[in-house]
């Protein structure tokens, strides 16, 4: 009886870290000069996999929060990461408004991508989107560490993710 509780203590404790190191989707868009981008180039980086559209008044209202978190975090020094990126997947389709609100809120990160089919996007379908604005925090690894950050918890869990040696 001993060794079949140990055995399901083991297994439940493999299912919760196999949880909690699940590998991010692949995403593959484009960006808005007709580039492919691939979720999978940003590797090596702490990266925000940010879900958003132009006529989403919450996601436009949270777009400050994520420029505040980018220029404060780009830049620093991550334990076994390079930088922090943020990868924005626009639920857009239309180009013009989308271009137009990454001018108007300063998004200036070099990673946008949308392929225009907003709720069809197949995105949103493997993160299992279903509001918007949403997100999911991915480690050097590609691995999901953390979902749902805005305003302070973003900035508060980038902050623990910054290494001692900054």
């Amino acid at each position: 009886m001993k060794k079949i509780i140990f055995a399901i203590l083991c297994l439940s404790a493999f299912a919760v870290t196999a949880q909690e190191t699940k590998k991010a989707p692949e995403v593959k868009m484009s960006d808005p000069n007709g580039k492919s981008i691939a979720l999978s180039e940003l590797r090596g980086n702490i990266v925000l996999v940010d879900f958003w559209a132009s006529w989403c008044r919450p996601c436009r209202m949270e777009n400050p929060n994520v420029v505040k978190a980018y220029n404060k975090y780009h830049n620093a020094k991550f334990e076994g990461a390079e930088h922090f990126e943020v990868y924005s997947i626009s639920l857009d389709k239309n180009k013009e408004a989308w271009m137009n609100a990454i001018t108007a809120d300063q998004l200036d990160w070099p990673y946008h991508v949308s392929d225009f089919q907003m709720w069809r996007s197949k995105a949103v379908t493997d993160y299992g989107i279903r509001g918007i604005p949403q997100n999911v925090l991915l480690d050097a690894e590609g691995n999901i560490i953390a979902s749902n950050l805005r305003g302070e918890r973003l900035l508060n869990t980038l902050e623990k993710l910054v290494s001692n040696s900054n």
